[in-house]
């Protein structure tokens, strides 16, 4: 997921797409601990991408956003 195409969310599909990525992270973490994780990379790709949303959500609730 880009920034850009995150960007362009409202605050409220941000809300629920970071539910979902919480979720595939949780399930990823299993998956690791059992031994059945196919794809480490996607992990990291997941928790940079929970990053990306929590920052961009910061930026449209803060007080005088530019955005």
């Amino acid at each position: 997921m880009k920034a850009s195409e995150t960007r362009g969310m409202t605050p409220d599909q941000l809300s629920d797409r970071l539910g979902e990525l919480k979720r595939e992270q949780f399930n990823l973490r299993v998956q690791q601990a059992t031994g059945q994780l196919e794809n480490p990379a996607r992990r990291r790709q997941v928790r940079r991408d929970i990053a990306r949303i929590k920052t961009i959500l910061g930026e449209k609730q803060a007080p005088g956003a530019g955005a």
